[in-house]
C-alpha cells in the first residue's frame, strides 16, 4: 500500500483528495498547511489525523510515496526542490508548472538531476470521455489529423496549460516547430496566475500538424457558464472530427456516423483526477509505464506558452528550439503596457 501526503489544503486540494475513493493502492496518511483552520477542515473531512504546519517535519516523519503539492505557482521551484531533497518517490504538482523563463529553466535543471517522478496535474487528460475521444483519434476513426483548435475563456496561466496539454496529447506529443502569437490586456498580471488577459497563437509541429490556441474573453463561448467552464478542444481529420467541451461532446467518424451528448464535468473530473493519480502508481510500480504528464512533457508544453510570450514581445514568429529569457513574463507585461 502506497502512502500519500498533501501539501496545501485549499479548495483545489479537495479535488485531489476526493479522487481517493477510486484509488485502492494508496492511503492518505498526512497533510500540511500553514493555515491551521484549513488543516483542520481538510483533515476532518477526509479523516486524516497526521497534520503538520512544517513540510520538512511531515516528509521526515511520514516518508510518503506520493506528495500532492497544491499551492500557488510562485512556490513551484521551492517546493519541488524540497521534495527532491527529501527523496520523495513521486510528486503531483498543480499547474502551471512555472510562471516565467527563470523558474522554467531552474525546474528543468532540477528534473535532470532528481530521482523524484514529477507529474503536473493536468487531470483533463484522464477524463473518461476525453480518453474515449483520444482513442477514436489514435485508432484513425477521423482519418489523418490535419488541424487542432483549443480554447479557454480564462487566461493562459489560469486555464491555458490545460488546453495546451490536450493539444499535445491529441497530437501524440509531437514537438513544436514554430509559434506565432498575439496578446492584450494587463489585468491578469495582478493575479496569482500572472499573464496577459487574452492570448492567441498559431502553432506548427514537427509532424506537420497545425493548431490554433485561444485564451481569454476572445475565446468561444459554449453556453451560459462561468468563465472556467469554457475549456474545449476540436480535432479535425481527413474524414471526420471530434469536439469536447466541459459539459458535452460530439464526433463525426469516417464511416459516416455522428454522435453528440452531454456529460457532467464534476463527475468526470473526479474520475480524471483518480486516473491521473493511479497512473503515478503505475509508474512507481513499473519504470516502463511513463506518465503522460511527467515533467519533461509538461515543460515542453510550457515552453510553447513561453514562446507565445516571446512572439508578442519580438513581434515575429518564434522557431524551436527556443531558450526563453529569464524575465520573459516581465517583458510581455512591459510590451502590453
Amino acid at each position: 500500500m502506497f502512502k500519500s501526503a498533501f501539501l496545501g489544503c485549499g479548495g483545489r486540494a479537495m479535488g485531489h483528495a476526493q479522487a481517493y475513493k477510486y484509488i485502492s493502492r494508496s492511503k492518505m496518511v498526512a497533510i500540511c498547511d500553514l493555515n491551521e483552520q484549513r488543516l483542520k477542515n481538510f483533515g476532518d473531512t477526509f479523516g486524516i489525523e497526521n497534520r503538520y504546519t512544517d513540510i520538512h517535519e511531515m516528509l521526515e516523519k511520514e516518508k510518503p510515496d506520493l506528495l500532492h503539492i497544491v499551492t500557488q505557482p510562485d512556490l513551484r521551484l521551492q517546493l519541488l526542490t524540497v521534495a527532491h531533497e527529501h527523496n520523495v518517490p513521486a510528486v503531483i504538482v498543480e499547474k502551471p508548472i512555472a510562471i516565467t523563463g527563470s523558474d522554467y529553466k531552474a525546474i528543468m535543471e532540477l528534473g535532470k538531476k532528481s530521482k523524484t517522478k514529477f507529474v503536473v496535474n493536468h487531470q483533463l487528460r484522464f477524463h473518461p470521455k476525453l480518453l474515449e475521444l483520444l482513442s477514436d483519434v489514435k485508432s484513425g476513426k477521423i482519418g489523418q489529423i490535419k488541424f487542432i483548435e483549443v480554447s479557454a475563456r480564462l487566461n493562459m496561466s489560469g486555464q491555458g496549460t490545460h488546453i495546451t496539454d490536450l493539444m499535445f496529447a491529441f497530437n501524440d506529443y509531437s514537438e513544436p516547430e514554430t509559434v506565432f502569437g498575439s496578446a492584450s490586456g494587463t489585468e491578469g498580471f495582478k493575479t496569482t496566475h500572472p499573464t496577459a488577459d487574452m492570448s492567441e497563437a498559431y502553432i506548427t509541429f514537427k509532424n506537420g500538424m497545425h493548431a490554433l490556441l485561444v485564451c481569454g474573453k476572445n475565446a468561444p463561448s459554449v453556453g451560459d457558464y462561468p468563465d472556467h467552464y469554457h475549456k474545449r478542444i476540436a480535432v479535425y481529420g481527413t474524414h471526420g472530427f471530434i469536439h469536447w467541451w466541459m459539459e458535452g461532446w460530439e464526433k463525426n467518424l469516417k464511416e459516416g456516423s455522428y454522435e453528440k451528448g452531454s456529460k457532467s464535468y464534476a463527475e468526470e473530473d473526479v474520475l480524471g483526477q483518480a486516473g491521473l493519480t493511479n497512473a503515478v502508481f503505475d509508474w512507481l510500480e513499473d519504470e516502463n509505464k511513463l506518465h503522460p504528464n511527467r515533467l519533461d512533457i509538461s515543460l515542453m508544453e510550457f515552453s510553447t506558452i513561453l514562446a507565445i510570450f516571446q512572439s508578442v514581445v519580438s513581434r515575429k514568429m518564434v522557431q524551436f528550439p527556443y531558450d526563453p529569457p529569464d524575465d520573459i513574463l516581465a517583458q510581455l507585461q512591459n510590451a502590453l503596457s
